[in-house]
């Protein structure tokens, strides 16, 4: 049928935004409105008529108390409201309107070229429980049950026949059902709207039979009776659902650089001497290199000594040394700002000693890259 095929079309029209979803979270939760439209499908509607309405064209005897009524597609509308517990569980209020025009009526003692029309509306106030299977997917599929109350209104159904005795049975008026459905759906929630979902739904809805007044018109007058019917849909919706309080998740987290560790070169020197060995250019050359290829911005040039002598004559030994290897880093093209120089003298000793010991490693520089 041509509405089942815009169903499908529909359906086929939302599945890109749905590839470019990714949902908020686990499971929905809190505070939620929706609504929806689409085709609504009602099963045709087996009747049963009762009272003074059965009697014969000519109030003899017993016309055919039983028939049915065929329905046109018609339209099915929800709004709902409704509150996630983050676990897939929802629970929701809904109200929901159908519509459907009369195709046929058969039976009913009208014959085989009976003329019909009318239509009914179906109002339905329910209760919804529903649970999303979130399994990591673009897409949410979701099950739920509900039970209600449902008014049917029947606006001048009626079959007339054009036998020789030509007659016309009318079903009128309003009454009031418990309805209840089960639903399967997929909600596609859309990235670039948090919050907002789209959703595609199958109902299964019926109510209890409708109790309805009729009205036979016949030649010999017009009698009234009732009649039971049926109310057995399949609708199929298209619509959004907006969760608030729903916010993006933030952005993943860069991992943290581990921090450059830092490189040291010793320049040893000689006892009682500040100059440049060839060895200590080598490893200060070296050390330059590396300050210009790891994109060095501090470099610590720090002199020390051995225990030989007065502490103020081996502090500014120690300041001589740091100057004289701060110096060939300048030459190298190292610049002298991006330098902290000092001098320690035997305060901070590589080997441990008492006073007045040549200690060869004690008398050094130590530059460090940072």
């Amino acid at each position: 049928m041509s509405w089942k095929k815009a169903f499908i079309a529909a359906t086929a029209l939302m599945l890109p935004a749905a590839a470019q979803a990714q949902p908020f979270g686990m499971n929905l939760s809190g505070f939620y409105i929706g609504g929806g439209a689409g085709v609504n499908y009602r099963q045709d509607s087996d009747i049963s008529l009762s009272g003074a309405a059965v009697t014969g064209p000519f109030g003899v005897g017993a016309a055919n108390a039983n028939g049915s009524i065929g329905w046109n597609p018609g339209f099915v509308g929800v709004l709902n409201a409704g509150y996630g517990f983050g676990n897939g569980l929802r629970v929701e209020a809904e109200f929901s309107y159908r519509y459907e025009n009369v195709d046929k009526v058969s039976g009913v003692g009208q014959g085989a070229y009976s003329r019909t029309g009318g239509h009914t509306s179906t109002y339905a106030f329910m209760g919804n429980v529903l649970y999303d299977f979130n399994v990591g997917l673009p897409v949410v599929p979701y099950v739920g049950a509900g039970i209600g109350y449902a008014i049917s209104s029947f606006d001048q159904v009626r079959a007339q026949s054009t036998a020789v005795f030509p007659s016309q049975t009318n079903i009128a008026g309003n009454d009031g059902r418990f309805a209840y459905q089960g639903i399967v759906g997929l909600g596609m929630p859309i990235a670039a709207v948090p919050g907002l979902t789209l959703t595609a739904e199958y109902r299964y809805f019926a109510t209890l039979d409708a109790d309805l007044d009729v009205t036979s018109y016949k030649p010999t007058g017009f009698s009234r009776g009732t009649t039971e019917i049926e109310n057995t849909n399949h609708s199929f919706l298209l619509g959004v659902r907006y969760a608030f309080g729903v916010t993006p998740p933030p952005p993943p987290v860069a991992p943290a650089v581990a921090p450059v560790p830092a490189r040291t070169f010793l320049v040893f020197f000689d006892f009682d001497r500040a100059n440049l060995t060839e060895r200590a250019r080598q490893i200060i050359a070296e050390a330059a290199n590396n300050s210009r290829s790891a994109g060095v911005t501090r470099i610590e040039v720090s002199g020390h000594t051995d225990t030989v002598g007065s502490a103020r004559y081996n502090q500014g030994l120690s300041e001589r040394r740091a100057n004289a290897v701060a110096a060939e880093l300048e030459r190298l093209g190292v610049p002298r700002s991006s330098m902290v120089i000092q001098g320690f003298g035997f305060t901070r000793l590589l080997v441990p000693t008492g006073p007045g010991v040549r200690e060869p490693q004690n008398r050094r520089v130590e530059i460090v890259l940072k």
